[in-house]
């Protein structure tokens, strides 16, 4: 799933070099904090942060098979 949301960010920012996610997973849930370069934030989050909660809804989708809480921190 990790690759999942390196895919996803990588395709929306104009430095696909600077997506890193880091994972941490606990005995029900798993978070992946996605960072990426400062200026490409907006373009992550989206406005209203549409395109963030369209991320988090695939990847949530994606981890109904692992039984298992999927979330998705933006951090900067």
């Amino acid at each position: 799933m990790q690759e999942l949301v390196e895919y996803l960010a990588k395709a929306l920012v104009d430095n696909p070099d600077a997506v890193e996610v880091r994972t941490m997973e606990g005995d029900k849930s798993v978070i992946f904090e996605l960072r990426t370069d400062p200026s490409d934030m907006g373009k992550v989050i989206g406005r209203n942060g549409k395109i963030a909660r369209a991320m988090r809804t695939v990847v949530k989708s994606a981890g109904v098979k692992t039984g298992k809480l999927v979330h998705i921190e933006i951090l900067d």
